[in-house]
């Protein structure tokens, strides 16, 4: 199943998900190790907060990752059986005056890790930082992860 920016899919074993285009936008696969069901969000920005008209809260990693976790918990935040792995942040374009960048890659995986870190939910693997775009592929049957970069490599998380 294929998802989006600013989305997320819930999928059961032996579902695959996939995102594509992960730039300074970050992955993050959740996964419920006894009932083998997982998600994937494409989150674009850390915080919702600083938007004050309805926000469609897919976007952000404060809003998007506890739906998603409601959602895989039938209604509930019981994260006891979650883990998560998490991709993407990249930092994807230079500027030649430091301070003209916000590095909104960096605040993104530190808004996706603060959120899992609250919620109690262990980070197995990430893929984070770096220059360069990936493709974040997660097999619900096994939740073997893997990273694909613009150069063709593949990481296995």
């Amino acid at each position: 199943m294929k998802v989006g920016i600013a989305d997320y899919k819930i999928g059961t074993s032996p579902q695959k998900l996939i995102t594509l285009g992960l730039g300074s936008c970050v992955g993050i696969a959740l996964y419920d190790k006894v009932k083998k069901v997982g998600g994937l969000s494409h989150i674009m920005l850390p915080d919702s907060t600083a938007f004050h008209r309805d926000v469609k809260e897919e976007k952000f990693a404060d809003t998007a990752i506890p739906k998603m976790i409601r959602e895989l918990c039938g209604g509930s935040l019981n994260t006891r059986n979650l883990v998560a792995k998490i991709a993407g942040g990249a930092s994807m374009f230079k500027f030649p005056d430091k301070k003209m960048t916000s590095d909104i890659g960096r605040r993104n995986v530190e808004a996706v890790e603060k959120v899992l870190n609250e919620l109690g939910i262990p980070i197995l693997g990430s893929h984070t930082g770096g220059s360069v775009g990936r493709t974040m592929v997660v097999d619900l049957e096994t939740f073997v992860v893997d990273i694909r970069t613009a150069s063709k490599s593949i990481t296995v998380l």
